[in-house]
């Protein structure tokens, strides 16, 4: 096992190579992809790049078949730049930042909507009870000096 700083270092590197690499690569399948992260395992024999792509469910397909058509290419290169004895496997996983970041804005829009009802409904409304429902300090000070008098008369 190594130490988890280099792990995160050659973690970081793959992620670097693989990027560059990608636009290497002659696949008319190939769309639009970003390389998001690249996590490695501690023995360093396997690599999970994961990547986004720019289109739609066929193009994220294709792209999927692209890259792992050309995973052997990008393997070889990626342990020849780190200078392993053992090149890792690649693992390509399809990263769902885009869906994750449509689904917390609508989730973000449904509390604005649901704060400005609630905000609609208090308008005008007042609170039941006093304006100030805690006893002031000054009462409670009298109180306290009361049943300490009473204790030393009966004393």
């Amino acid at each position: 096992m190594s130490d988890p700083a280099k792990t995160r270092r050659h973690a970081e590197r793959i992620r670097e190579l693989v990027a560059s690499l990608v636009r290497e690569i002659k696949d008319p399948r190939l769309g639009m992809v970003t390389i998001t992260d690249a996590r490695i395992t501690g023995d360093l024999r396997d690599a999970h790049v994961y990547y986004t792509v720019l289109g739609d469910q066929t193009e994220q397909a294709a792209t999927a078949a692209a890259l792992d058509s050309a995973k052997g290419m990008l393997r070889t290169r990626v342990g020849h730049a780190l200078g392993l004895r053992h090149s890792p496997s690649l693992t390509f996983v399809l990263d769902n930042v885009l869906d994750n970041v449509k689904e917390i804005d609508e989730l973000l829009a449904a509390a604005r909507h649901r704060d400005a009802e609630v905000q609609r409904l208090a308008a005008g409304k007042q609170y039941a009870g006093d304006p100030d429902p805690y006893k002031a300090d000054d009462e409670e000070d009298e109180d306290t000096d009361e049943r300490v008098g009473a204790r030393e008369d009966q004393g």
